[in-house]
């Protein structure tokens, strides 16, 4: 069966935050347009993307069919799109709103790892022990 993604979505599935935000867009993507990419497996190589894979652990990364990449909050706004809700995020890249957002969202994807301290998971090395069940 040939893949039939516009969208992938590159998430670390380590991070009780990245974990909830792909489990709700797998539920959503009824259309199958969307694609995912666990960058945490010990499989995922980001060199064909031009990233090493500090570059995909600092910030949301996603790439089109046809090769382009976008970054950070940009990335929610078009997975969002896909699957229906993109009014929600829709106010992220509006003028005005854009460069807030842009600046919140890189808060807190620096901040995502002792943020998930707080809530009572095992954070070493940058990396969040969630349970395997929690992770799909």
């Amino acid at each position: 069966m040939a893949e039939t993604w516009t969208f992938k979505l590159f998430f670390d599935a380590d991070c009780p935050y990245c974990a909830a935000e792909i489990r709700l867009l797998r539920r959503m993507n009824r259309s199958g347009t969307l694609a995912f990419e666990d960058i945490a497996a010990p499989t995922f190589d980001p060199s064909p993307f031009g990233r090493t894979l500090d570059d995909m652990m600092a910030t949301m990364h996603g790439v089109y069919a046809d090769g382009r990449i976008v970054t950070g909050i940009a990335v929610f706004r078009e997975a969002y799109r896909h699957v229906g809700l993109g009014w929600l995020f829709a106010p992220t890249g509006w003028p005005i709103l854009r460069p807030i957002c842009d600046l919140g969202y890189r808060v807190f994807a620096r901040y995502r790892v002792p943020l998930g301290r707080l809530f009572g998971r095992k954070c070493a090395d940058d990396v969040c022990q969630i349970p395997i069940s929690e992770r799909r």
